[in-house]
Formats: C-alpha cells, sequence, structure tokens
C-alpha cells in the first residue's frame, strides 16, 4: 500500500494566502512564500496553489509568487489557476512546480488535458474538479455537477462522468473539492470521494471540510482518497502536520514519516 499524502493547500488572491467558506467571504491570513516554508519544515508532503480568482478575472497566473514559493520548498509543488494554454503550463513548470492543475480551462477546452501530458507527461497533470451537490437529474445521473470559475459557473456535467473522461485524457491525478464542504470544518464530503476514488485508477486528493484529524482518517480510509488536501485546521494553528500525521499513524493509516 502506498504511503497516504497530507497537502497543505494555500489558496491566493493578490499575493497573499486566503481562505473562505463554500468559496465565499475570503479573508487574509498570510504570506503564501512564508507559509509555504513553514509547512514544508514541518513534514508536508506536498503543498497546493491556486491562484483562485485568476480564471475568473481571465489573467494569467501571479508566475512570481509561484517562482518565490518554488525556491522556498524541496517538496512536490502544484499550482493551479489561470492556466489555459500549454505555454501557461510550461511556464509554471519552468517557474519550479512539479506539477499543473487545470480546471476551468479543462471544462471548456478537454484537449489541454491530453496536450499537456503528450508534452510534459501525465505525472505533471492534476485535473481540479470543484463540484456541488445538486440532486440527481438526466444530465447528472451521479448528483454532483461540476462548476467552474470559482464556484460561479454551472456547466450541467456530471462529475463522475467528466473524472473518467479526464482520466482517458491523460490526467494523471484528481484534486477533488466539494463545494459543499468547503471551509466549513465539518469533514470531507465521503460519499462523492468514494464514488470518484472507485471510478478511477489514478489517485485522488480529497479537498474541502478538513477540521479535525479525524476527517482526514476517514477520507482517507472510508472515502477512499490517496491523499488529503488540508487548509483551515492548520491555517488557523487548530492542528499542527506533526499532530496530524501522529493520530493517522496511531490509527493505521500509513503515512509517510516526519524527517
Amino acid at each position: 500500500m502506498l504511503s497516504k499524502r497530507i497537502i497543505p493547500c494555500l489558496d491566493v488572491r493578490e499575493g497573499r494566502t486566503t481562505k473562505g467558506i463554500k468559496f465565499k467571504d475570503n479573508i487574509d491570513i498570510g504570506d503564501p512564500v512564508e507559509m509555504a516554508r513553514v509547512y514544508y519544515e514541518a513534514g508536508a508532503d506536498e503543498i497546493v496553489f491556486y491562484d483562485i480568482t485568476a480564471s475568473h478575472e481571465r489573467r494569467d497566473i501571479m508566475i512570481d509568487v509561484v517562482r518565490k514559493v518554488a525556491e522556498t520548498i524541496f517538496i512536490p509543488f502544484s499550482v493551479g489557476g489561470g492556466i489555459r494554454t500549454l505555454a501557461d503550463m510550461r511556464d509554471v513548470l519552468l517557474a519550479g512546480a512539479e506539477k499543473v492543475s487545470v480546471n476551468s480551462a479543462a471544462v471548456l477546452n478537454p484537449e489541454i488535458i491530453s496536450q499537456g501530458a503528450d508534452a510534459f507527461g501525465s505525472q505533471c497533470i492534476v485535473l481540479g474538479m470543484d463540484v456541488k451537490q445538486v440532486g440527481v437529474r438526466e444530465k447528472i445521473p451521479s448528483g454532483y455537477e461540476i462548476v467552474i470559475n470559482g464556484g460561479r459557473t454551472y456547466m450541467g456535467i456530471d462529475a463522475l462522468e467528466w473524472a473518467v473522461r479526464a482520466q482517458d485524457l491523460g490526467a494523471g491525478e484528481i484534486c477533488l473539492n466539494s463545494i459543499d464542504a468547503d471551509g466549513t470544518t465539518n469533514g470531507y464530503e465521503l460519499s462523492l470521494t468514494r464514488l470518484i476514488s472507485s471510478h478511477v485508477d489514478i489517485p485522488v486528493i480529497a479537498s474541502g471540510g478538513a477540521g479535525r484529524p479525524e476527517h482526514i482518517r476517514d477520507v482517507l480510509t472510508h472515502g477512499k482518497a490517496d491523499a488529503a488536501l488540508i487548509a483551515s485546521m492548520v491555517h488557523y494553528g487548530t492542528y499542527t502536520i506533526p499532530d496530524i500525521k501522529s493520530f493517522l499513524s496511531e490509527n493505521g493509516v500509513k503515512i509517510r514519516a516526519i524527517w
């Protein structure tokens, strides 16, 4: 069994880390470069950086912030937000990221997934999925719909169908974010995570809702996720990464040791 990964997420707006609830009411919580360094030194397995308004504002990602983070940490680093073309992917990878995450752009132009996989390898291409529970309907048989542009635009695309298609196009990993659970600290959306994880062969990162170490344990076991994205519970100092990893190890979850 592969070790499960614990991945702090930095949502960045106007050069600052921010945090909201269900994609709303975001507040400033710190400098992303300094926060990335702290999490790296605390034993994070990876760091995820999202420029959360780049797609909605139709602008390029803040490549200078990406470069500064990459110069500060020495663990895998995934970057998303405003990545629309192969040139955008190349710029982010050359700035020091190991992976690029495509979300809105991939929904609008699915071929960007296969183009990126062909150019840089599937291991570099992460599909970001922002998902809302809407109830079962003809176009949404799973009951979960894809939403883009930072939770603003409902696409009428079934989340499970999109995950399977993205895998077929060459995505090497899925970062699955539940809008309903995002920022609530009430736990991950286990049914959604288990649904996607059970139908694809690539790793699935669960995102949205972590508030306690028990939530992470549950999504990595019952939810069948390969990794857990965390934000509020470490951003606000409620728990540390060593706290989380110790709890998981004591509860039988195979994790990467803190060096």
